[in-house]
């Protein structure tokens, strides 16, 4: 899908407060781990993650996006009751129902006329957001628009720590849980809006997205636990990545040296570092968060722009791919000019 008219006026995020290391967490599984002969060092030594962060106790998925939404309306300068459309991205959320954007708009202030929904599909979901919007804006259904996500992994991660500490726990599933222990926490959000109203910020140019639903029970996630088969998932996912690839190479017309910036959503070392050897991206080209930062899912994307931004790592002008993989399995491939 190509866009003609749709800008990229802020992107922005925001690190919660709180970092915890990959051996605070093995600290507090080690007598599961002495049982069943695991060494220490193992979390950090496989996911390449030392550290992730955590919110506050009591700090809600909305109050997260929030956040986010407060400082990517600051940064792209326009009145919020402009903004038509709210979308929540998040994993995570502080109910069944009502939507956690209901809740983010109500913070917000947002004008009665905002339309505003949740939008769910994994690691995938801020992706898949912009391209609503963006077609939104297209289609001249509205000028701006905002998309959201706060993810917050504590109770998640505490509630498998908890059930890992169980004397009848086995090596299946303390694998089958392990990648539950990657996931941090973080918010990120984005203003679009309509070209003409934004005539010299970032352009979004539209992606390339591609299923293989036949991988759906690879990765399976509950508010309180999540089961996934690493390796599958793992070998799978860069499969789907490289026909995505060749998707983008055809539609988009992406050619790896034409690229400036490759952000990545990153789940591990092992996949962020397997699927650029993979794609035959230059390591020099890709602004890793994954040792300090988990992770974060759906925010993972946003929040590596938003960073990449900030170091100066994007110049005017340059051609930014955003790539990612969600369980489903789905990948998307998403292309902005800086």
């Amino acid at each position: 899908m190509r866009f003609g008219n749709v800008s990229i006026c802020s992107v922005a995020h925001v690190d919660a407060p709180h970092r915890v290391s990959s051996a605070e967490v093995e600290a507090r599984l080690d007598p599961t781990m002495r049982r069943l002969g695991i060494p220490k060092g193992l979390l950090e030594g496989l996911s390449g993650i030392v550290a992730r962060r955590v919110w506050d106790p009591g700090v809600q998925p909305s109050d997260a996006a929030t956040l986010a939404a407060e400082r990517a309306i600051a940064l792209a300068g326009i009145d919020r009751s402009r903004l038509g459309v709210l979308i929540s991205t998040s994993v995570c959320r502080d109910y069944i129902e009502p939507s956690t954007a209901c809740l983010v708009h109500g913070k917000l202030g947002l004008d009665p006329g905002c339309i505003n929904f949740d939008l769910g599909n994994a690691c995938l979901g801020f992706l898949s957001g912009m391209e609503v919007v963006g077609n939104m804006i297209e289609r001249g259904q509205l000028d701006y628009g905002i998309v959201v996500d706060g993810e917050n992994s504590r109770f998640v991660v505490d509630s498998t720590i908890t059930r890992l500490q169980a004397p009848e726990v086995d090596m299946p599933g303390f694998w089958a849980n392990f990648a539950t222990l990657t996931l941090g926490s973080g918010a990120a959000a984005m203003v679009l809006a309509r070209r003409d109203l934004a005539p010299n910020a970032h352009r979004f140019l539209g992606g390339v997205t591609l299923a293989a639903t036949e991988h759906r029970d690879l990765c399976r996630g509950q508010v309180d636990h999540m089961i996934t088969n690493s390796a599958e998932l793992l070998s799978s996912g860069i499969e789907l990545a490289g026909r995505t690839w060749q998707l983008a190479e055809a539609e988009l017309g992406w050619k790896r040296e034409g690229i400036a910036e490759f952000v990545l959503h990153q789940v591990s070392k092992a996949h962020t570092v397997k699927l650029g050897a993979a794609l035959e991206l230059d390591p020099a080209k890709i602004l890793t968060t994954y040792a300090e930062y988990g992770n974060v899912g759906p925010a993972g994307i946003p929040l590596v722009l938003s960073k990449a931004a900030e170091l100066g790592r994007l110049q005017s002008g340059d051609r930014v791919a955003l790539m990612g993989i969600g369980s489903g399995l789905n990948c998307s491939m998403a292309e902005l000019v800086w």
